[in-house]
């Protein structure tokens, strides 16, 4: 059985701009991958030509799905909570979600934001860390939610982490991190997964100098394990896995 990866993002356009790399490194490298993205992004300051939220949210669901494509992604799927508003969410039933997800899927690595809330320090970002750290280790627990099938013991969680800010927005405060990816080979294919998001243009042409200057390389965290180790560096997620 060949590796896979489940990363759980917030907003269309997460999967490119922050985990971009690490997804495009995986679909190269054969891994398998899914894609879980929690709101449609209706709360978005870009809205393209959207003259409602609805508008908004359906024009940003057929751009996730042509990033994905683009990325290399073999499932992907948009959930039905509301952008801006994880905050208020129940707790157990998103972290659920997660679970039947990972019980399903079955995935090797586990990626998901940091409780820092990323570079612009997002609160929905903040709330997908925690709802995806609790269902990482209520997957392997037979007394959390065993109507949702088998146990699974995913091998590695990590959480995104960073090595510069956004000049105009607060400065996060990210998990120093354990493993550090070059993406340079995948930078091209990254940016046309951006690219997609055409209502997230000024977004895209806002960061452009940044990202072509500081972002040939991704920062990630490992925060968890299926064994108890010690931490170590590495410029894999997959090091040491399936085979």
């Amino acid at each position: 059985m060949g590796l896979k990866l489940l990363c759980v993002v917030a907003h269309p356009d997460d999967e490119c701009f922050a985990f971009g790399g690490a997804i495009s490194l995986a679909t190269r490298a054969g891994v398998e991958t899914h894609v879980v993205c929690f709101t449609d992004g209706q709360a978005a300051s870009n809205r393209g030509d959207a003259a409602t939220a609805e508008e908004l949210g359906a024009m940003r669901r057929q751009e996730f799905a042509r990033s994905c494509e683009v990325l290399g992604v073999n499932h992907y799927e948009l959930l039905d909570y509301q952008d801006a508003q994880l905050e208020f969410a129940q707790f157990s039933q998103a972290a659920c979600k997660i679970v039947q997800r990972i019980r399903e899927f079955k995935p090797n690595v586990v990626v998901t934001f940091g409780m820092d809330g990323a570079l612009n320090t997002h609160p929905d970002h903040t709330l997908v860390s925690a709802f995806t750290t609790a269902a990482y280790h209520w997957a392997a627990s037979p007394k959390r939610f065993p109507e949702l099938g088998p146990t699974h013991h995913c091998d590695r969680l990590f959480v995104l982490s960073a090595s510069f800010y956004l000049p105009d927005r607060p400065a996060p405060m990210p998990i120093p991190w354990t493993h550090q990816l070059d993406v340079r080979a995948v930078m091209a294919q990254r940016l046309e997964a951006f690219r997609q998001h055409t209502s997230q243009k000024p977004l895209m042409e806002k960061t452009k100098d940044l990202f072509e200057e500081l972002g040939h390389f991704e920062y990630y965290t490992q925060v968890a394990a299926r064994d108890p180790q010690p931490a170590e560096r590495s410029t894999d997620l997959f090091a040491g896995l399936g085979g």
